[in-house]
């Protein structure tokens, strides 16, 4: 049977469609699994790595900035060939990417070239920017009641790396030593393996492609309508525009503001005197409250709506800054509280801005808007890593809470808009 005549026999099964549908959303959680480990590296070790090398605090958010940046370069490519070729090709090429990226920081390390560490660190943005995409996989062949719930899975499944990674920078650091290469590195040594492995996974796994399989199912109900070729691009442009605008949005600022907080974490920590492994404990509950709400987050954006999640978005991650301004720097325990709300109030935002591009857009040209929105999605996370460095040797991290705070308000009235806008867009319909 041909890979077309595989995607046709799909078409005429809804049975096999459900079978389909759960198939690849198992491949997406052992995925998942494994590419969660790989993104602690950078968050844990990344900003320590660099004051090491060059003894400049206001560089520390360099190593987020140029991973986020390659993320937000990979985002595009991984988009573009998820859109020509499927899931499978392009989510499996982005994850080995950012595998090799992650293998280069070791090599830059060894070697001590700064120049060779950014260009890794920028190759190594591949994996997150892959990790992120992951979600939509699991939501090609979801119903409008299922998507925000298939987002939640991918991103639940992660948890069980992702807060292992920051957990194991001590064990990893002997390993590192046991094999003769910088202690810091043994987390992307982890990082590494990681990433291979859930490229691996999808493209020896993820077949037939659920998204090529989705996209056919689509024509042939165009087919039966008796749609042609301009009818779809006559579809395109009743795209809700609006929508794709607003979730663009609220997955930029709750990136841009979970990344800029989260990066100098763990310098602000390290200067009150916490120590590494404190530090690791933070960061690992700190990623637990990006992912594992998930459980929860995507019923609850499916059934209470995604306006409603998106304020709860605002609202948790302006208590979070607000938190983050006043603890002490090394209490564990209310630094601990503050990181959890903001990667709780990131997963609140992602999920329910995810759900919301998605609704907006049509299978046919879906993976083309996600990879372009994700782009904007790292670009936010980049300048959320260079600003935090800077902000806090001039201003303090107290600042840069407060910063946070204010930019994570603003979901609210952009909700109170939408909810305005589409309410006059009905009202005219009428």
């Amino acid at each position: 049977m041909s890979k077309r005549q595989d995607y046709v026999y799909y078409t005429k099964s809804k049975e096999a469609q459900k079978q389909l549908y759960k198939r690849s959303l198992l491949v997406v959680i052992i995925s998942q699994i494994f590419s969660g480990a790989g993104l602690a590296a950078g968050i844990t070790v990344g900003a320590l790595l660099i004051q090491d090398m060059t003894g400049n605090e206001s560089l520390a958010g360099m190593p987020i900035a140029l991973s986020t940046f390659g993320s937000a370069f990979s985002a595009y490519l991984v988009g573009r060939l998820s859109q020509r070729y499927g899931r499978r090709l392009g989510l499996g090429a982005g994850f080995i990417t950012g595998g090799v990226g992650a293998f280069g920081v070791i090599f830059a390390v060894m070697t001590g070239s700064l120049a060779v560490l950014f260009l890794f660190l920028f190759i190594y943005g591949a994996g997150t920017s892959s990790n992120l995409q992951a979600r939509y996989a699991g939501t090609d062949l979801a119903n409008e009641k299922q998507r925000a719930t298939a987002v939640s899975v991918a991103l639940v499944s992660t948890t069980v790396g992702a807060v292992a990674g920051p957990n194991l920078v001590l064990p990893m650091g002997h390993v590192a030593d046991f094999i003769g290469i910088p202690s810091l590195t043994g987390v992307f040594l982890l990082a590494g393996v990681a990433y291979v492995l859930s490229g691996l996974t999808f493209l020896l796994f993820l077949h037939p492609d659920p998204l090529l399989v989705a996209r056919e199912i689509e024509l042939a109900k165009q087919k039966e309508r008796g749609e042609s070729s301009e009818g779809h691009v006559a579809h395109q442009h009743t795209a809700n525009k609006m929508g794709i605008w607003v979730g663009g949005i609220v997955l930029v600022l709750s990136h841009g503001v979970m990344v800029a907080i989260m990066t100098m974490t763990p310098v602000h920590m390290q200067h009150h005197g916490a120590s590494i492994s404190g530090i690791g404990l933070v960061i690992g509950l700190h990623i637990a409250g990006m992912y594992l709400p998930s459980i929860f987050t995507g019923v609850l954006v499916d059934r209470i709506g995604r306006p409603t999640m998106v304020i709860a978005s605002g609202v948790t991650l302006a208590l979070a800054g607000i938190l983050a301004a006043y603890v002490a720097g090394e209490s564990i325990v209310w630094m601990s509280v503050s990181l959890i709300l903001l990667g709780v109030g990131w997963n609140f935002g992602l999920i329910s801005g995810t759900a919301i591009v998605i609704d907006s857009t049509d299978v046919l040209t879906r993976a083309k808007i996600q990879g372009s929105i994700d782009v904007f999605v790292a670009l936010a996370g980049t300048a959320g890593g260079l600003a935090s460095g800077i902000v806090v040797a001039f201003l303090g991290f107290s600042m840069l809470s407060f910063l946070g705070t204010y930019i994570s308000l603003l979901l609210i009235p952009l909700v109170i808009w939408m909810r305005y806008k589409q309410k006059n867009v009905s009202a005219q319909t009428a």
